[in-house]
């Protein structure tokens, strides 16, 4: 069963690269996932507030069945922007659907928000996009995590504002069932606490004060001052997630993995899906390998790994900005 069942380094899924684009001194970036020969792809989108782009054509239904990445940003909406700076950068490269003169990559793009943190004027344009596509396709395939690329000016745990807030960031994890192998990256911008599925412990969240390391059960908080309740500002959190696999899946799979993979989200952070979050899980399928497992196996395995990728985001950030971190009040 250890052979069948596995973890094993992200950058080892073959038909992707993972590149950043940091800024810790504004507290911002951007994350892209590149799939140099396509992927089929797929979205989720459960939370009240996305930010994003080119989501309409993963829909089973629309025609356009090749995605070549997935740019995860920082910025709010203006971040949306990097996505062109991915574009520019693979279509210098000959990466993209053929259409004549030229070739036209297929980039989809979420945005969280981090313009409360650090220098809110800095957000991940058309440059920052081109250097983490290099950064992708030319560096050493490693994967960092925590406060870097999409994850820099994360935070999780905003109710009571962002004296209380603690930082987020991004995790990637990866599992390998038999000969198909399922990956996950998670910016983890959440309004609530990220818990740990497997113990049930807090790992980052809303603390009882300014000066406390104490993490504060968000929901119950909630509906005990329910009759007072005042929200945070409108919008201002996200999760955004790629989960990747070298397995091959048609656009209605790739969409019922990412439909499975949300629960990742239930798992892990509480509470979720809230009008004031844009949660948002892509898949992409590079087709190398023929799926030879159910695809309910499938979908549990990339829930699993996004469990993990959250968790790894908040576990190994650090503090920026003035907001801290697991790292720091909990060792």
């Amino acid at each position: 069963m250890a052979d069948a069942y596995r973890t094993f380094p992200i950058r080892d899924i073959e038909g992707f690269s993972i590149g950043n684009w940091s800024d810790r001194t504004a507290g911002t970036g951007c994350t892209v996932i590149v799939a140099p020969d396509g992927a089929t792809g797929a979205v989720d989108v459960r939370g009240g507030a996305p930010a994003s782009r080119e989501t309409d054509l993963l829909k089973p239904e629309n025609t356009v069945d090749t995605v070549h990445a997935v740019c995860l940003s920082g910025g709010s909406a203006f971040g949306l922007e990097a996505a062109s700076g991915v574009m520019r950068e693979l279509e210098h490269r000959g990466i993209g659907l053929p259409v004549g003169p030229t070739c036209v990559p297929i980039v989809c793009s979420s945005c969280l928000f981090d313009l409360a943190f650090g220098d809110g004027t800095v957000r991940p344009g058309i440059e920052a996009g081109i250097t983490a596509t290099r950064d992708a396709l030319d560096g050493t395939r490693a994967c960092p995590e925590g406060t870097v690329g999409a994850g820099t000016g994360a935070t999780v745990g905003k109710l009571r504002g962002p004296a209380c807030a603690m930082k987020g960031g991004l995790g990637a994890r990866a599992l390998a069932i038999g000969d198909i192998h399922v990956g996950a990256i998670a910016a983890v911008n959440a309004c609530g606490n990220v818990y740990d599925p497997a113990t049930g412990s807090a790992i980052a969240g809303m603390r009882a004060t300014p000066d406390s390391g104490e993490i504060v059960d968000m929901e119950e908080d909630m509906l005990a001052s329910a009759a007072n309740l005042t929200m945070p500002l409108d919008r201002t959190n996200t999760t955004i997630s790629c989960i990747i696999t070298d397995a091959r899946l048609t656009k209605a799979q790739a969409t019922k993995v990412a439909q499975m993979a949300a629960d990742a989200y239930a798992h892990t952070i509480r509470p979720t899906h809230t009008t004031n979050d844009g949660d948002t899980i892509y898949v992409l399928a590079s087709g190398m390998v023929e799926c030879d497992v159910p695809l309910d196996l499938m979908g549990l395995a990339a829930t699993r790994a996004l469990e993990q990728a959250i968790c790894a985001g908040c576990l190994t950030a650090c503090g920026i900005c003035g907001i801290p971190a697991n790292a720091e009040l909990h060792g």
